[in-house]
């Protein structure tokens, strides 16, 4: 029997059908038999009915018309009772070269030279006359009712006769024809494709979550407060370019966006970047930099006296000595909950109204991991905002117990949340492992970040070495995998993220960390440690998501 391609076709006439088992019972175990072949070319969209390819003796590409079919100046066939003119020479003589032009363009075809194809019109109910002939149609290129039994023997004739002084097809030939015909060049699982799927999915969702807006354009001093995921970032940005352009009877303003972070101010900077000139902010940029561009002094990040106590009081003489055109309207800052007490009044003297100045506040308090605690010396009012929308629904059940409130998922269906036991070994060691593990399976180096909740990477200390902190951060949109530490890393997020519990967990604000470190990663999350440190640190209902 010859190799059948495909091995169980289906038919659309029962003529069709008919020669192809005459040609699967009669050809050798050399020979191939392919069926219902299409090909699109330049030209117009071609259709052969039957591919017959013989090694050492020829191709044959036939074209099958079942019925009454019959020439009178020209073919013809019967098709529900009514005459209609057909083709069927064309149609075999162009698939034929349409075929051989595509083998011959394939890189895989080489530097081989060309082979002898021949067509053929198969009538396996309709008779012609042994002298039948047409000067496109010898007769023994027509294969009528009569020439059914002796059909093999007589495309191998076809074949012979139809070479045209070139070489025949060999066995080598003919594997090289029907790789390119019906083999596909491989294509594997593309895991980012699904990724940015969900991502336009997730973009979507926060861009009609940003209606939420509409309801604060006649408040001033407004909290959003809102778990990992929600989209507060984002909303965050928006409402800076609405107030910045103004509109809707409302003026443009001068608008500063304020967040804690070297990474996440980077990120809202390159954000804005891309705006309009007039959409974009007076000012963007951390609490420290919203000093500076006043004169404040630097100081060392370790000194915590410098940060709670001398920076803060020097800023807030400095925003009170402002001229009113170097105030602001309005401050929005993110990730609010990284401010301490003190930090809240140089904010509130940046304002041209102290009073009534607008102040937007967006955070998560389970994302507090810093020891400092503060909260605005004004009344807002809250808003809250219950869906996670950037993690997949995988991601979001597994830290669902850590959230600030219940939060209902709205992404999409991803990986399973793998939780890897470090055993005797070194879980940084075991994370390293895992990096190359999802950079195996497809993901681009820049999707990938390698998170830990203790020491830093020592990949993480050496970029901070070779840079300052600003220059290390900008390497987060590098095409390298990210190395850093989940106390720098809120409000930031990469599609595929190893979390790495290199503690024990029993560090003030642990169960935080776990939760701002697990809610990085928008696609894919494994977590890497002990299990006694997920179920001290995270609880039982985080160690039973994680399979610990």
């Amino acid at each position: 029997m010859p190799r059948l391609i495909p091995e169980q076709p289906t038919f659309t006439t029962e003529s069709e059908q008919a020669v192809w088992e005459r040609l699967r019972d009669g050809l050798g175990d050399d020979d191939v038999l392919i069926t219902n072949l299409r090909l699109t070319d330049e030209t117009k969209d071609h259709e052969v009915d039957i591919v017959v390819l013989m090694p050492d003796i020829g191709i044959v590409a036939l074209e099958v018309k079942g019925g009454s079919v019959w020439w009178d100046d020209g073919w013809r066939i019967k098709r529900r009772g009514r005459e209609a003119v057909i083709h069927p020479v064309d149609q075999a003589r162009d698939g034929k070269y349409a075929l051989r032009a595509y083998v011959e363009r394939d890189e895989r075809w080489g530097s081989r030279t060309r082979v002898a194809w021949a067509h053929a019109v198969v009538t396996p109910y309709s008779e012609f006359d042994a002298d039948f002939a047409l000067t496109d149609l010898p007769r023994w290129s027509l294969h009528d009712t009569k020439d059914q039994e002796h059909l093999v023997g007589r495309l191998r004739q076809n074949a012979q006769k139809m070479t045209h002084g070139q070489r025949v097809a060999t066995a080598d030939d003919v594997d090289a024809i029907v790789d390119i015909l019906t083999g596909r060049l491989p294509t594997s699982y593309d895991i980012r494709a699904e990724a940015d799927e969900r991502a336009g999915v997730a973009d979507r969702l926060t861009l009609e979550q940003a209606t939420i807006l509409q309801v604060t354009r006649l408040l001033h001093r407004v909290e959003v407060r809102g778990g990992a995921g929600s989209g507060k970032t984002v909303l965050a940005l928006q409402q800076a370019k609405e107030l910045t352009r103004g509109g809707q009877d409302r003026k443009p303003q001068r608008a500063a966006v304020l967040c804690y972070s070297i990474g996440l101010a980077e990120h809202l900077k390159r954000e804005v970047a891309t705006w309009h000139h007039r959409h974009r902010p007076a000012f963007v940029g951390t609490f420290h930099d919203f000093g500076r561009q006043w004169g404040a002094t630097d100081g060392d990040r370790q000194d915590s006296e410098f940060w709670e106590e001398r920076l803060p009081a020097e800023m807030a003489e400095l925003a009170a000595a402002l001229p009113d055109n170097h105030k602001y309207d309005a401050v929005i800052v993110d990730e609010a909950q990284d401010f301490a007490d003190s930090w809240w009044t140089p904010v509130l003297r940046a304002l041209r109204d102290e009073e009534e100045g607008g102040l937007f506040v967006y955070s998560d308090e389970n994302q507090r991991i810093f020891a400092r605690f503060g909260r605005p010396p004004v009344a807002l009012v809250p808003l809250v905002l219950d869906h996670n929308l950037r993690n997949t629904k995988q991601i979001h059940e597994s830290f669902g117990p850590l959230a600030p409130s219940r939060m209902y998922s709205r992404g999409g269906e991803g990986p399973t949340v793998r939780f890897i036991d470090v055993g005797d070994d070194d879980p940084l060691d075991v994370a390293d492992d895992e990096v190359d593990r999802l950079l195996d399976a497809g993901w681009d180096p820049q999707h990938v970040a390698l998170l830990t909740t203790g020491h830093r990477h020592p990949i993480q200390v050496e970029r901070t070495d070779f840079h300052d902190q600003e220059g290390y951060w900008r390497t987060y949109w590098d095409d390298d995998v990210f190395y850093g530490h989940v106390l720098g890393c809120k409000g930031l997020e990469r599609r595929a993220v190893v979390l790495c519990l290199n503690e024990d967990g029993s560090r003030d604000r642990a169960r935080e960390r776990l939760y701002v470190g697990m809610s990085r990663a928008t696609d894919e999350l494994v977590v890497v440690g002990e299990p006694e440190t997920v179920r001290r640190v995270g609880g039982p209902d985080v160690a039973r998501r994680l399979g610990v």
